[in-house]
């Protein structure tokens, strides 16, 4: 189990001017003193504050990706990069500001955390403003804390695994971003054997107009543990372009199993570019299963690194681009030992000029012998006006691989649609039903509130697309 440890540093270096919170304004683009005064304000070792300026560092020398969608409206310089809520992290729902509270309750925190929950965590902006875990499962040594909390609680665990081998902090331009300015999140340690058969959750909410949110995702599953991870993202519509790139790191260690669900619902003006990865070692197994619609652009694609033998992975995804959106969505895994095998199975829904791509790489090492893969991708198209890409990539550097790839395109026919019509329903009610089967995999593998979360926001995106 993590060591819990109490951390205070001297903050000397820091610029004197800089010393009273209250002398801070949260104000557009990137700087060192940026980067010093969230350090500063969240009282972090040393340690963590050089991972930062380095990042910063590589980040001002390494240029935007050249491909996929285009980044060209994304304004770096007007982006805040810390915006705090003004409240304190709170264990009881009714320590929580009244606004920010109803802002949740909105979208039903707290009833799902009666209900079906181990414990939930939400983040406003760039602060966590709500943890708690019910006392079963902290009985048996399961940490849940916010990330923040985590870097003072457990520096030695956290020093260990925070962006080192799983997403090292010079990875790519937006991941160097990540690592300079990142704020809140969550950690999650389940010691070995310990099996949290109900889902921790946690539900990030950007509300800052031109605000950008960099929340640290930390999920360590020990030996022959289980647990099932839940994110939930929104954000309200604003005409300026805002940014949201947060990271996740998963160590699924020796024979344990983890899931980690997300449902992103982010608002049009969001570049949504995520970065989420999973190191599984000897007979673990990693299951994503992802729901992706609402931002303007999306760049996600969820990686397992299999480096043990028998590693497993499998990557369920759906996604929705609409009028104005393009979903460049997909799954990595790299085959890193003998005997792993991966399933990925990826589904997009374009609508009223939306663009979808499925972007993917399935890697295997020379080590990699006896494993399989397989790749599926089903795209569904309802207009003449909607996209759909598909750019998958196989480098097998051994020959004792099974491999294989599918990707399907369609349109919802006249014929289905007349048949359906024929028994009853409307046009609008036929074409839902047809998309309704078309998901029905990824809805399968969500608990009910969330599949039924997951349905209505598709159907609100397909009236918005269609309407």
């Amino acid at each position: 189990m993590p060591k819990k440890t109490q951390i205070t540093i001297d903050r000397s270096t820091f610029d004197s001017a800089n010393k009273d919170q209250s002398k801070y304004k949260a104000k557009p683009g990137l700087s060192k003193e940026v980067v010093l005064e969230i350090s500063r304000q969240k009282n972090e070792p040393e340690w963590m504050l050089e991972r930062r300026l380095k990042a910063l560092e590589l980040y001002h020398n390494t240029p935007l990706p050249s491909w996929g969608p285009s980044l060209k409206d994304l304004n770096l310089d007007n982006i805040i990069y810390f915006v705090r809520p003004n409240t304190e992290e709170a264990k009881s729902w009714d320590d929580v500001p009244t606004d920010i509270r109803t802002t949740f309750e909105k979208l039903g925190i707290p009833e799902a955390e009666q209900k079906s929950l181990s414990g939930v965590g939400a983040q406003y902006d760039s602060d966590v403003i709500y943890h708690k875990l019910k006392k079963e499962w902290a009985a048996k040594g399961v940490i849940f804390e916010n990330m923040d909390v985590a870097v003072q609680k457990y520096p030695d665990t956290v020093k260990k695994y925070f962006m080192t081998s799983c997403v090292p902090i010079n990875d790519h331009k937006f991941v160097m971003l990540h690592a300079a300015v990142w704020s809140g999140g969550t950690f999650i340690y389940v010691p070995p054997g310990v099996k949290v058969d109900i889902p921790l959750q946690a539900y990030f909410r950007m509300n800052a107009e031109l605000g950008g949110q960099f929340e640290h995702t930390l999920i360590i599953a020990d030996r022959n543990s289980e647990v099932h991870y839940i994110e939930g993202c929104s954000a309200p519509r604003f005409d300026a372009k805002s940014l949201h790139a947060g990271c996740v790191e998963l160590f699924v260690h020796e024979g344990s199993r983890m899931r980690y669900s997300s449902i992103e619902n982010w608002s049009k003006n969001i570049y949504n570019l995520n970065t989420k990865r999973a190191l599984v070692d000897k007979n673990g197994i990693v299951e994503w299963v992802n729901g992706n619609m609402g931002s303007g652009t999306t760049m996600l694609y969820p990686c397992s690194i299999l480096r043990g033998e028998n590693a497993r992975s499998e990557s369920l995804g759906i996604a929705f681009a609409g009028p104005g959106q393009h979903q460049d969505t997909g799954s990595k895994v790299i085959h890193a030992a003998p005997d792993t095998s991966s399933v990925i199975r990826s589904k997009s829904i374009s609508a009223g000029g939306g663009v979808s791509s499925y972007r993917g790489l399935v890697r295997a090492t020379p080590q990699a012998k006896h494993s399989k893969s397989s790749v599926t991708c089903d795209a569904l198209l309802l207009d003449d006006a909607s996209t759909s890409n598909t750019y998958p990539y196989m480098k097998i550097a051994n020959s004792d691989m099974d491999v294989a790839h599918e990707a399907r395109v369609g349109k919802i026919g006249d014929e289905e649609i007349f048949y359906l019509m024929s028994r009853g329903l409307s046009q609008e009610e036929a074409t839902k039903l047809v998309v309704s089967g078309f998901i029905a995999p990824v809805i399968k593998q969500l608990p009910l509130e969330y599949a039924v979360e997951l349905n209505r926001l598709i159907e609100l995106e397909m009236e918005g697309a269609v309407g």
